[in-house]
C-alpha cells in the first residue's frame, strides 16, 4: 500500500516485513485458514451497538455507564431504614389520633368551610359518604406525603426497591436507524459506497464479520478519506472480499487464542477494576480500566517486585492487544522479553528473533539497517557503554560514538557493508593486521577524508583516555559460540531491522537471559536505542508503534530517557518494567518518572520505591475533621441525677461533640501506603493522555 518493499530498510531482510493493509494489494503470502466467526451475526451486531459514551481517561467504555464527578450525600442504610419505619410510624400515629378525634374537630374545619351545608346532609347518604371519606383520603395522602419525605422513601425505593434489582431483557430492542446504525456503515454510505456497505452489512448479519474485520476495513476507509488510497480501489476490494478484504499481509484476521477483553473500536484493552475504595475519585470507582494508543502514547512505566503480576496482567494483555492492532493495520509492536517469558504464542507475531538460539528463523541487525556510519555508530554506542557509570572512563557514550564511527565509515567504504561481530572487536582491539589491511584498501580507493579517520584511531590506540578497550570487551559479549550465526552482515541470514516500523508487523525478540544476562542487557538498550532512532523518522506517523520491555534492568540511561521523552511526538510509545527503581541510576529515576506519562506501582513495592512515586504523583488538598469530646458539667440537682443515670445505662459520662474541618495538603499516595497498603493483585496507576488529559492515581484490581 505504502511501498513495494523496494523502500524498506535496505539489505535488513530477506523478505519484505508485512506492510499496511490497504484496498488496492493482495496479501504478501497466501491467507491461511482462520478461526469461525465467534458467535452469531447477532452478536457481532449486539458487541458493535453497545453504547461507548466519551468517558474519562482510562475508563473501559464498553457498556459504561457515567457516574457523577461527585459523591452524592449517602446516608447509611441502617440509618435510612430506621428512619423510614419511625416516620411510618409517627404518621400512623398522627392519623390514629385524628380518627379517633382524640386532636379535637379542627381538622374537619376547612371540609365546613368550603362546602355548603346540604353536601353534609344525611338525607343523602351516599353523597355523603363520598364527601367525607373523599376528605378522609385527602388528610391520608397529606400525612403520607409528609411522612414519606421525612422519612426519604424515595431513597429507600431507589436503594432496595425494584429500580435496584438485576433487570432481564424481556425484548429485544429495536435496531436503530441506518444513519445512526455502525453495522450498516453509514459513512461509507454518505461517500457514494453504497454497493460496499451494503456487501459489508450483509457479511455482519450472516456473521461473517468480526471485531478484527471491522478496525481492519475502517482504518482502510480512513485511508481513502485521507487520500493515501483510492475509493474504487477500496470499494472493489470490498465487493470481492467482503469482510475479508484489506487483509493484513500475514492473511490472519484474529489471533490464535486471546487471553483478555478487547474492545477494537475504542482501542481499548482492559486491565482490571478501579477498586472502590475512598482514595478514588467517586467517577472511577468499580469501573473497568482500559488501556488504548492515546494513552500508551506517553509511555508505561511498571515497577513492582517478582511475582507481583507485571508480564500476566500489564504485558501480555498490551502485547496481545498491540498485534489486534497490527492486524486491523493500525499499529506496530516490538515485544523483548526474556525466552520463555509468556510473552504470547509465536503464532500471535509475524517475526520472532529467538537470540541464541539455533533454530531460530530471524537475526537481528546489530545496525539497525541503517547505511550511514554515523548513525550506526551512535546507535551501538548507547548499547554497549550507555549503562557505565558517569566515573568510568568508558562512560562518555560521545567519545565512544567517535571511535566506532572512525572504524565503521572506513569499513563500509572498503568492503560495502559493516564489519561483522568478530571483525569490529579486532578492530576495536587495535589487532595491526585488519587495521593494516584497512589501510591498504583504503589507500587505493582515494578517500582521503577516511584514511585521516583511520589515522586518527591509530594515534588514539593505546592512550590513557581511549575508550577502544572498554568497546572490545563489551562487543567481546557477543563474540561468544552461542551467537556464532547470530548478527551476521555478509546477507546470508535474515536479519530483522526496526526500519520496518513504517509497516503494521508484530515482532518478538526473545533474549538470552539464562547465561547471558550482560549481552542480554546490551541488546535490551540495543532494540530501545533503534527503535527511539527508527521511530523519529517514519514516513507514515499515522502507525502507532510501540515498544515494550518485559524487564528493563539496566536498559534506563540519559539517551533511553531523552528517547522515551522524544516518542510522544513521533506517535509512539514504550512500555517498560522493572522490578525496583534501584535497578536505575538514581539520577535517573526521576527523569525516567516524569518522561512516562502513565506510571504503574504493583503491589509488593519497597517503601523507597514509593517514595519516588510519592514525589511524582505530589500533593493535594483534602477536607480533614478533628472530632473533640468534652464532658458536659451538670450545675443543678436534677442535672446531676440525669447524667447519673445516663451514665448508668450507657457506661460514659455525658459529652458534647465538637467537630473542626479544615484544608490540608497530604501526598495523594505516601510511601507507606504504597509498600503496605496496596493489597495483593493490586496496582496504583495514574494515566496521561497524548492530547493532556490525564487521571490521578488509582488503585486498581488488576485480577478482574
Amino acid at each position: 500500500m505504502d511501498s513495494d518493499g523496494t523502500q524498506d530498510a535496505r539489505g535488513t531482510h530477506a523478505n519484505p516485513v508485512p506492510r499496511p493493509a490497504g484496498p488496492p494489494e493482495m496479501p504478501a503470502v497466501p491467507p491461511r485458514p482462520t478461526r469461525a466467526p465467534d458467535g452469531s451475526g447477532s452478536a457481532f451486531l449486539t458487541w458493535l451497538r453497545t453504547p461507548r459514551p466519551e468517558a474519562l481517561p482510562g475508563v473501559w467504555r464498553f457498556g459504561h455507564r457515567p457516574r457523577p464527578e461527585q459523591e452524592p450525600e449517602r446516608i447509611p442504610g441502617r440509618q435510612l431504614l430506621s428512619g423510614a419505619l419511625i416516620a411510618f410510624l409517627v404518621g400512623w400515629l398522627v392519623w390514629s389520633l385524628l380518627w379517633n378525634g382524640y386532636l379535637g374537630g379542627w381538622w374537619v374545619l376547612p371540609l365546613e368551610l368550603f362546602t355548603p351545608d346540604s353536601w353534609r346532609e344525611n338525607n343523602d347518604r351516599v353523597g355523603n359518604a363520598v364527601l367525607w371519606y373523599g376528605y378522609y383520603t385527602l388528610i391520608a395522602f397529606a400525612i403520607m406525603v409528609a411522612v414519606a419525605r421525612l422519612g426519604r422513601w424515595s431513597e429507600v425505593w431507589r436503594r432496595y426497591g425494584p429500580p435496584a434489582w438485576p433487570r432481564r431483557a424481556t425484548a429485544p430492542e429495536r435496531p436503530p436507524t441506518p444513519e445512526q446504525d455502525p453495522a450498516e456503515w453509514p459513512q461509507l454510505r454518505a461517500a457514494g459506497a453504497v454497493d460496499a456497505a451494503e456487501r459489508l452489512a450483509g457479511d455482519a448479519r450472516a456473521g461473517g464479520m468480526r471485531d478484527v474485520d471491522h478496525a481492519r476495513i475502517t482504518r482502510a476507509w480512513q485511508g481513502v478519506r485521507s487520500g493515501r488510497h483510492s475509493l474504487t480501489g477500496f470499494t472493489g476490494a470490498v465487493l470481492k472480499d467482503g469482510a475479508a478484504a484489506c487483509l493484513h499481509p500475514s492473511g490472519e484476521r484474529d489471533l490464535p487464542t486471546r487471553l483478555s477483553r478487547h474492545d477494537l473500536v475504542t482501542g481499548q484493552v482492559r486491565l482490571g477494576t478501579t477498586a472502590d475504595d475512598t482514595r478514588n475519585p467517586y467517577a472511577y470507582r468499580g469501573t473497568g480500566l482500559a488501556l488504548g494508543p492515546e494513552l500508551l502514547g506517553t509511555s508505561l512505566l511498571a515497577v513492582g517486585p517478582a511475582g507481583a503480576g507485571k508480564t500476566g496482567t500489564v504485558v501480555r494483555p498490551l502485547a496481545e492487544s498491540l498485534c489486534l492492532h497490527a492486524l486491523a493495520g493500525r499499529a506496530a509492536v516490538v515485544v523483548v522479553g526474556a525466552a520463555g517469558a509468556g510473552l504470547g504464542p509465536a503464532d500471535a507475531y509475524d517475526v520472532v528473533v529467538r537470540i541464541g538460539n539455533p533454530e531460530s528463523v530471524y537475526d537481528l541487525d546489530l545496525y539497525g539497517g541503517t547505511t550511514d556510519p554515523d548513525e550506526a555508530a551512535a546507535v551501538l554506542a548507547e548499547a554497549l557503554v550507555g549503562d557505565l557509570a558517569d566515573p568510568h572512563p568508558g562512560s562518555d557514550s560521545r567519545r565512544s560514538t567517535t571511535v566506532l564511527a572512525q572504524l565503521l565509515g572506513p569499513f563500509r567504504a572498503v568492503h560495502g557493508r559493516f564489519p561483522s561481530v568478530p571483525e569490529l572487536r579486532q578492530l576495536l582491539d587495535g589487532a595491526p593486521g585488519p587495521l593494516a589491511a584497512l589501510r591498504t584498501a583504503l589507500e587505493g580507493s582515494g578517500q582521503e577524508s577516511l584514511l585521516r579517520e583511520l589515522d586518527a584511531r591509530e594515534r588514539q590506540l593505546g592512550h590513557p583516555g581511549d575508550v577502544s578497550g572498554v568497546l572490545a570487551d563489551r562487543v567481546a559479549l557477543l563474540d561468544r559460540p552461542a551467537f556464532a550465526g547470530f548478527f551476521d552482515t555478509s546477507g546470508q541470514s535474515r536479519p530483522f531491522s526496526l526500519k520496518a516500523l513504517d509497516h503494521p508487523v508484530r515482532v518478538r525478540i526473545d533474549l538470552p537471559a539464562r547465561g547471558h544476562a550482560d549481552a542480554s542487557r546490551m541488546l535490551a538498550r540495543l532494540v530501545l536505542a533503534q527503535f527511539t532512532a527508527s521511530v523519529a523518522v517514519r514516513e507514515d506517523r499515522s502507525l502507532f508503534a510501540c515498544l515494550i520491555l518485559d524487564d528493563a534492568t539496566g536498559v534506563v540511561t540519559p539517551e533511553a530517557v531523552r528517547g522515551i521523552q522524544r516518542l510522544r511526538s513521533g506517535n509512539a510509545g514504550a512500555v517498560l518494567t522493572l522490578r525496583t527503581l534501584d535497578d536505575v541510576p538514581r539520577p535517573l529515576r526521576g527523569p525516567l518518572l516524569g518522561a512516562a506519562g502513565c506510571r504503574m506501582a504493583l503491589s509488593g513495592l519497597t517503601p523507597w520505591d514509593g517514595q519516588d512515586f510519592a514525589e511524582v504523583w505530589g500533593k493535594e488538598w483534602t477536607e480533614a475533621r478533628d472530632i473533640t469530646d468534652r464532658q458536659i458539667i451538670a450545675e443543678t440537682p436534677a442535672g446531676k441525677a440525669l447524667h447519673a443515670v445516663r451514665r448508668v445505662i450507657t457506661g460514659k459520662a455525658p459529652t458534647a461533640r465538637a467537630v473542626t474541618v479544615r484544608q490540608v495538603e497530604r501526598e495523594r499516595w505516601s510511601a507507606s501506603e504504597l509498600a503496605h497498603a496496596v493489597p495483593p493483585g493490586h496496582a496504583v496507576l495514574s494515566l496521561t493522555g497524548v492530547r493532556g488529559e490525564h487521571a490521578p492515581p488509582l488503585l486498581v484490581d488488576l485480577r478482574e
